[in-house]
């Protein structure tokens, strides 16, 4: 369907998050330093994210995008496929990480977003964990994890204070040290 829907001109975004706070919807998320439109079933096409932005980045736009989904937004099914999730206790070698989309996600992350299951966690196997709070560094146990496993892509979930960021430089040289070229892709969730 064609409907009116917002836009993030990459190139004027400067990464601050305000737009991602403003959306009720949870339609858009920090990836790789930048706003990004992550859901236009989730994007009720209001803008609220329009005047919060102060690089004036986002815009409307008028294309082909699916329809606004109100009841999805409040679905409470979980997405979480297997157990334990933490990463001090995942084996590093399970069936359920053969042919798995990872998320490597700070503990913390799944609170700062009411839709985190169907965001982040949908289609991929979920492990968690906090460096600050494990006093750890998971590089060699996640590098074991992607090298003994036919994982297919890595995502990171963390927010924006610094202590997640030990699990995104964590899950960049366990994907560089497991000797397989894999996808990372990092979602960084403002903490307001």
């Amino acid at each position: 369907m064609v409907r009116k829907i917002i836009k993030i001109d990459n190139e004027k975004c400067n990464g601050c998050g305000l737009c991602v706070n403003a959306c009720h919807e949870s339609a858009i998320a920090l990836v790789d330093g930048k706003a990004k439109l992550i859901r236009d079933d989730y994007c009720d096409g209001l803008g609220n994210c329009l005047p919060v932005c102060p690089e004036g980045a986002i815009g409307f736009e008028e294309r082909e995008a699916e329809a606004y989904n109100e009841a999805a937004l409040s679905k409470q099914n979980t997405e979480l496929r297997q157990w334990p999730v933490q990463i001090k206790l995942v084996p590093v070698n399970a069936p359920y990480f053969n042919g798995a989309n990872l998320l490597i996600a700070a503990d913390c992350a799944a609170y700062a977003s009411g839709a985190f299951h169907q965001q982040y966690m949908k289609g991929r196997i979920t492990i968690i964990g906090c460096p600050k709070l494990d006093n750890v560094d998971y590089t060699e146990k996640l590098s074991e994890i992607i090298a003994r496993n036919d994982v297919n892509s890595v995502t990171v979930a963390r927010m924006e204070v610094p202590c997640c960021a030990g699990i995104e430089y964590s899950a960049q040289n366990a994907a560089k040290y497991s000797g397989k070229s894999i996808t990372l892709r990092v979602y960084t969730l403002p903490i307001n």
